[in-house]
């Protein structure tokens, strides 16, 4: 079922609902008043026999019923008895239609007056008494013409109940149509929208309601959908540039070999060759595959506290084991009367990447091959700095230095594939952190990494 037709019918159920509890609410309020004029009627019609008949002035009963027959106020299929004290009849107008028990009569001396009803026909009974007579007169009647008037109103209502139920769906359907109007265009839209027309955006509208903020949200979502399908689109052209050329340079070297003589030092210098294109396709195979990974789903990585002094530790000594002529200082905080906390909240395996990648980098690019991290220790958060004194990135390419496979034009002469400064930034982000870098030609590098402790 569509919105449209969802709100059109509860809107009418409200609102039919609102007119049928308002329609038997004048139906019960008009039963009520005709019961109560009715009653009044019965109650007069009692009294005037009991005074004519039993008063100071009185007629004869014959008299009485030739004037009651005669009356054009006369109830329909009316009655009256009167009872004496002794419960015998005095006088009854002569039908048929009611029949008193004992129990009633004393009820209505208790009472005064007592009304019911049997069938259509209603009573009313009524102690009549003066210093000569106490009687019980009973009065009952069918109120016709009431009954028929309470038919009319039943009609009445009822058909303006369903008249005005066909007008407030009719009108329900319209507005809620109307309403959706722009919901459909939405819909039109998004069914224009393919992986080839990511350029199309959703009307959005000047109104401030739910619809346009949908809208709205929308189209920032196609953005964020349409740059991701770019980067991914780059990344697939830029991956593959990599991996072809370190490829090709292993596919001629290996043709080479097998047209060179039988000369064992120039097919050994062949294999070392090769196996350093070799090593440099593992890496960034490796390389690749972490940044994969860590695009993937945020939630699927584990946090737990890391000690991020013995991570640098580890780093340290891991870029000393592939790189022997590298220098990494590391100048932990001074210690005063208690240790610095070098404790947070993250991944251990990812964290050591970022730090083994910043290490890597900074000797890499730097004349001397050394760089120096130092530590700041915060409440809220650890900053790291990794400072080398190589040649400064041209200021124009820095907000660009993190994106993949893209390289500082001072990095032309150094072998790499600008997949290590991406991967290190992802790391960073996904755990909330932030990561700058400041490059002079007076001051050399700084790449500035801040980690929360907890987030």
């Amino acid at each position: 079922m569509t919105i449209r037709s969802r709100l059109t019918l509860l809107f009418t159920a409200i609102v039919s609902g609102l007119l049928l509890l308002f329609c038997l609410i004048i139906f019960w309020f008009a039963e009520r008043y005709r019961q109560s004029e009715f009653r009044e009627r019965l109650r007069e019609e009692a009294l005037t026999c009991a005074k004519l008949l039993f008063g100071k002035e009185t007629i004869s009963p014959e008299l009485f019923r030739l004037l009651d027959l005669n009356n054009i106020t006369v109830l329909n299929q009316e009655e009256i008895i009167v009872y004496n004290y002794q419960n015998r009849i005095v006088y009854e107008s002569g039908t048929d239609y009611l029949t008193v028990t004992p129990e009633v009569l004393n009820r209505v001396r208790l009472e005064t007056e007592i009304y019911w009803r049997e069938g259509e026909r209603e009573i009313a009974g009524v102690l009549f008494a003066d210093p000569l007579n106490r009687l019980v007169v009973f009065a009952s009647a069918v109120d016709i013409y009431g009954s028929r008037k309470q038919r009319n109103l039943a009609l009445i209502l009822a058909a303006g109940w369903l008249l005005a139920t066909g007008v407030v769906f009719g009108a329900g359907r319209y507005f809620a149509g109307r309403s959706l109007k722009p919901m459909q265009r939405v819909i039109n839209r998004v069914d224009e929208i393919t992986a080839a027309q990511l350029n199309l955006r959703v009307e959005e509208g000047d109104a401030a309601d739910e619809i346009t903020q949908l809208a709205r949200r929308f189209n920032r979502m196609l953005d964020r959908l349409e740059d991701a399908f770019r980067t991914q689109r780059a990344f697939v052209s830029h991956a593959s540039h990599e991996l072809r050329t370190p490829l090709t340079a292993i596919t001629g070297q290996l043709e080479v070999a097998l047209m060179a003589d039988d000369d064992p030092e120039e097919l050994r210098a062949m294999v070392r060759s090769v196996l350093d294109d070799v090593r440099g396709l593992n890496r960034l195979a490796n390389g690749l595959l972490s940044l994969a990974n860590v695009s993937m789903d945020e939630s699927a990585v584990r946090l737990g506290p890391v000690q991020t002094d013995d991570l640098i530790w580890q780093a340290r000594t891991e870029v000393r084991r592939m790189h022997p002529e590298y220098t990494i200082r590391v100048e932990l905080p001074e210690l005063g009367d208690t240790a610095p906390d070098l404790t947070l909240t993250g991944n251990a395996p990812l964290l050591h990447i970022a730090l083994l990648n910043l290490m890597e980098n900074g000797c890499k690019f730097s004349p001397d091959h050394q760089v120096t991290v130092t530590f700041e220790s915060e409440t809220s958060l650890l900053r790291l700095r990794f400072h080398n004194g190589g040649p400064p990135i041209p200021a124009d390419e820095l907000p660009e230095i993190f994106k993949p496979f893209r390289r500082g034009s001072n990095a032309r002469q150094i072998a790499g594939h600008g997949v290590g400064l991406s991967l290190t930034e992802r790391i960073v982000r996904l755990h909330r952190g932030r990561i700058t870098i400041q490059s002079t030609e007076t001051a050399g590098t700084t790449v500035t990494v801040e980690l929360p402790r907890t987030f």
